[in-house]
């Protein structure tokens, strides 16, 4: 008897899952509406649905909120985000760093220099969006002049930028997807180097293989874009000090918040060597990110350093928000537990947790074509089976963002393949063999989900709440 509840109330929930999907995907792909608008159609259903099973509104706000509370930790950590972006744009560590990045540049190499630079750009600007519409589209305009197949430069550009977006401090997407299993950020990002950093080889081999020798190269634009960053004065030597204090805190294991704190206070210092902005500036900055002076029109690189602010992770905070509440009231209302005992008996290994938590983000960028809503319900759904297993949530947030974070360029239909699409001049089906470094990630991911490599086991104290 017990068997067939538990059969009857998983198909429940799976037909109340794919609805969901259903609606998800014709508002966001069909109608072209941002993702929020669509989580509160979804989030109206589900109080309608509530209401008819007879849950009270104040107990489906409570779970709602209880939702939000579990991944509050990432709420808080976009505001620091959006004012160390700021930060590092106004001491020039960003520009100063992206302007040594444009010396990897060979033209005898270029599909590898482009995976490279943008590699770089990307870890700087935790943007893989912004690291593809500057950098990316300079070596796609490079490309007839390095006589290089666009497809594959494009395959290289998003590539790296994908990785920078990944592993980035910056990233929104690194930090939903720690925050939403609840590891901290840089413990999320050492983890990530198991399949990231081979990933990276691999693809940089690939490159290297497809990249000819080319005699004549002209490297124009690269030196415009390079000359465009020393006028705006931003690029000095010093100004990498404050990603050397990022860097040293982080491999300490300081918290993220204490580490990004110190790495403002340090980049506020370097400002102040080659500039003085006032009180009134500052607040300007850091509230609706750095931006050069008034008149200065530096072209791409001018779009490039004007980042960063409390306003721009305003997008991010409010889906996020929104979707942890999805995420609290399918668990409160039973849909999430209805749908994991049903597959329960299943899942009983590494290996096939692994398979399916990574199935189920790709499966969710595939069908929405939504990158952080492959992040955010995959992490909540899955996050108590990994404590069942006595798997540690580092392991889950690493599939996530391998299975979900780099595969949303690799779907024409998806938000960052119609951007990139755009952008870029390739469309998705053309670049996709060539964007090694997305498949690699998910490929090398199943492989140590089944073979049990670099999977860490909880911490007993964790788990007792010690």
């Amino acid at each position: 008897m017990k068997e067939a509840l538990i059969r009857i109330r998983s198909r429940e929930a799976l037909m109340v899952a794919l609805a969901i999907v259903a609606v998800m995907g014709v508002t966001m792909i069909g109608f072209g509406w941002v993702p929020h608008i669509s989580i509160l159609l979804v989030l109206c259903g589900l109080m309608a649905y509530g209401k008819f099973k007879g849950q009270s509104f104040s107990a489906m706000q409570e779970k709602m909120a209880e939702g939000v509370m579990s991944g509050i930790g990432a709420i808080y950590l976009f505001f620091f985000i959006g004012l160390l972006v700021s930060a590092l744009m106004m001491s020039g560590a960003i520009p100063t760093l992206m302007y040594y990045g444009f010396d990897l540049i060979s033209p005898r190499m270029f599909y590898l220099s482009a995976f490279i630079l943008t590699s770089v750009i990307g870890v700087a600007l935790g943007s893989g969006f912004t690291t593809c519409a500057t950098a990316g589209v300079a070596f796609l305009g490079m490309a007839e002049a390095f006589d290089a197949n666009p497809a594959i430069v494009a395959g290289a550009v998003v590539s790296g930028a994908l990785f920078g977006d990944k592993m980035s401090p910056l990233s929104d997407t690194t930090t939903i997807a720690a925050s939403i299993v609840g590891v901290d950020l840089f413990d999320h990002i050492r983890n990530m180097m198991y399949t990231t950093i081979p990933a990276w080889i691999i693809t940089a081999v690939l490159l290297w293989v497809l990249t000819g020798n080319v005699a004549h190269a002209d490297l124009a634009d690269v030196a415009k874009m390079q000359q465009q960053l020393v006028e705006s004065g931003l690029v000095h030597g010093y100004a990498l000090l404050p990603f050397v204090v990022l860097v040293a805190l982080a491999l300490h294991k300081v918290n993220a918040i204490y580490t990004i704190i110190a790495t403002i206070i340090a980049a506020l210092l370097v400002t102040y060597m080659h500039s003085s902005p006032g009180i009134d500036q500052l607040g300007g900055y850091f509230f609706s990110g750095y931006k050069l002076a008034e008149g200065v029109d530096l072209g791409s690189v001018g779009r490039l350093v004007t980042r960063g602010g409390l306003e721009s992770m305003f997008f991010s905070q409010m889906i996020v928000i929104l979707a942890l509440s999805l995420g609290g009231l399918l668990n409160g209302l039973g849909v999430l537990p209805a749908l994991l005992a049903g597959i329960g008996y299943l899942l009983t290994t590494v290996g096939r947790a692994t398979f399916t938590a990574a199935v189920t983000a790709t499966g969710i960028n595939v069908l929405i074509g939504e990158q952080y809503l492959s992040l955010l319900l995959t992490g909540n759904t899955f996050k108590p089976l990994y404590e069942r297993l006595g798997l540690h949530p580092r392991n889950l947030a690493r599939t996530i963002e391998d299975a979900g974070t780099v595969i949303n360029p690799l779907v024409p239909w998806g938000v960052y393949g119609v951007f990139l699409a755009g952008i870029l001049g390739v469309p998705v089906i053309e670049y996709l063999p060539y964007a090694f470094f997305c498949y690699f990630s998910l490929i090398l991911t199943l492989i140590f989900g089944f073979t049990g490599l670099t999977i860490s086991k909880a911490d007993p104290q964790e788990q007792t709440g010690a």
